[in-house]
């Protein structure tokens, strides 16, 4: 099989790229990509003379992973079937590769796949970025198999299956290219998180399904370009879920779930600043406000889904209510 390829976004990643990009290249059958968002560092350097058949695409900016994916895959358009997104912080084993195009080529309806998705810091647990499949509740809120917000699991091959899941993570996720471009890609307003919480979402309104593949494993550092106790992370994460929201659910719904992540938003501010991360607070409330300046600047057209069918079969009401009322820390326990 030469129909995919494997395309690394990097931007300053230097020390990742010479840690895990060896491996990648070791362990792959596909071609191997590396797209630089306009790195200021070693980074080019590094490729060029460490991995020279590597082939190399140079942007020139830092567009974000939402607009660095966009621009280099628009330059592989035409040429792959299959585009496998990995972050340049992840390490691999033989035929992770192989597993998860078979997957989608066997799989017609599937759209896209994600592996198993380990923690390199973390030895035998889940990572924070997928775990062992993505979800999203009736407000919007994402969690895992393996993973609810800060609740992570250890991995005791309770997630070795193949199921249907609401989203697979950017950290990995092998992805249909017609797939890819009929969604409008990413949306460039993200930047950087939830975007393939977004992009999975509008391909199941379009009639694909997304899946995890637990037989393909792969081990995930997590944070290397922004760690998760960065204020500006916790702007992204809010501000990118309210656009989601507002992109893909009906006026309406919208509408209801707004009000009541108003208030959830709110004590959200209230708790970090009770807990002394005055900057996350404030980042929370300033999403609110980049919100409302950028819900209307989408150049995607919207496809609504007034049934909320395509959040699939593991649907919940609200997983803040199992977590914090039901004391339910695992999705074992859900």
């Amino acid at each position: 099989m030469q129909n995919a390829a494997i395309v690394i976004l990097n931007y300053n990643g230097v020390e990742m790229l010479r840690n895990f990009l060896p491996s990648v290249v070791r362990f792959s059958t596909f071609q191997v990509i590396v797209a630089d968002n306009g790195s200021t560092d070693d980074s080019i350097l590094l490729l060029t003379s460490d991995f020279p058949h590597i082939r190399l695409i140079q942007l020139g900016s830092n567009f974000g992973f939402t607009g660095g994916y966009n621009r280099a895959l628009n330059l592989l358009r035409g040429y792959f079937d299959y585009y496998i997104l990995l972050n340049s912080d992840v390490q691999v084993e033989q035929d992770w590769d192989v597993k998860l195009i078979r997957f989608l080529e066997e799989n017609k309806e599937s759209a896209a796949v994600q592996p198993k998705i380990l923690s390199v810091p973390n030895k035998g647990y889940f990572d924070y970025a997928g775990a062992g499949g993505g979800f999203l509740d009736s407000l919007g809120y994402p969690y895992c198999r393996g993973r609810i917000f800060d609740a992570i699991e250890k991995d005791e091959n309770q997630y070795d299956d193949t199921i249907e899941v609401d989203w697979a993570s950017g950290a990995c996720m092998a992805i249909k290219s017609e797939a890819f471009f009929l969604a409008g890609g990413f949306d460039e307003r993200f930047f950087a998180h939830m975007e393939e919480i977004d992009i999975c979402w509008k391909i199941k309104k379009m009639g694909y399904t997304i899946h995890y593949l637990g037989i393909s494993k792969v081990w995930h550092v997590g944070g290397g370009t922004l760690d998760r106790s960065n204020p500006w992370k916790t702007f992204l994460n809010f501000r990118n879920n309210l656009l989601m929201l507002h992109q893909n659910l009906t006026y309406r719904y919208f509408t209801f779930v707004y009000l009541i992540r108003v208030i959830l938003d709110l004590l959200a501010a209230c708790v970090f600043v009770a807990k002394g991360n005055i900057q996350d607070g404030k980042a929370v409330l300033n999403a609110h406000v980049e919100f409302h300046k950028m819900k209307s600047t989408s150049a995607v057209p919207s496809i609504q889904d007034p049934n909320n069918s395509s959040l699939g079969k593991n649907f919940r009401k609200s997983i803040l209510w199992d977590y914090y009322i039901r004391r339910k820390k695992t999705y074992r326990d859900l």
